[in-house]
């Protein structure tokens, strides 16, 4: 059965600190670049949300079912979005990665690539995982290519699953990884960063 805890995971030129609500103003000014607030499919906080959506973050740490990381670029130190590990399931292996954004200046750079490596690395070869899921709301198809991009598999579309920030409902499109794929997974992965470079 898996166990997770805290850490810093670094490389590719982007670190994942473990978040906490020090991290509020660099998050805040992080969604600013682009006001990804204002996209209705995704969970990027407003200013006046951060605090909120740090502390939600911590009771799901508290409770074992996530683990929130700020992402900072390891060259410059600025924050420049958030990821994290939810619906832990330590009894089948499982971890999710999502809550996933960065500010608008960083999307379709290496850093989701690079994220995503340090992640499902920490999952596979630290923390023991069997498989890494992913989802994104059915409408976020930018989202779904970028998965699909990754090397995830699509598992599927779960319909009225959950709900969006405005309290409208959404569909979940399902996607995951398994131990077994891992190591293709990570050369294809490693391959796209070389030639970001």
């Amino acid at each position: 059965m898996i166990e997770l805890r805290p850490v810093t995971l670094e490389g590719h030129g982007v670190r994942l600190e473990p978040m906490g609500l020090e991290h509020a103003d660099a998050l805040a000014e992080a969604a600013a670049d682009g006001e990804l607030w204002n996209l209705f499919f995704t969970f990027v906080p407003a200013r006046e949300e951060v605090t909120d959506y740090i502390e939600t973050a911590l009771e799901g740490q508290a409770t074992g079912h996530m683990l929130p990381w700020v992402v900072r670029l390891a060259d410059t130190g600025a924050v420049i979005g958030s990821t994290r590990y939810h619906d832990i399931l330590p009894q089948v292996d499982r971890v999710e990665i999502g809550y996933t954004w960065y500010g608008a200046s960083h999307q379709r750079t290496h850093v989701n690539t690079a994220c995503k490596i340090l992640l499902m690395t920490h999952a596979f070869e630290t923390v023991g995982c069997g498989v890494v899921g992913l989802r994104t709301d059915g409408m976020n198809l930018r989202s779904q290519r970028a998965i699909e991009a990754l090397g995830a598999k699509k598992d599927g579309v779960i319909r009225n699953h959950s709900l969006r920030r405005d309290g409208s409902v959404r569909d979940d499109a399902m996607y995951s990884v398994l131990l077994h794929e891992w190591p293709g997974i990570k050369r294809h992965l490693e391959t796209r960063l070389w030639r970001h470079r």
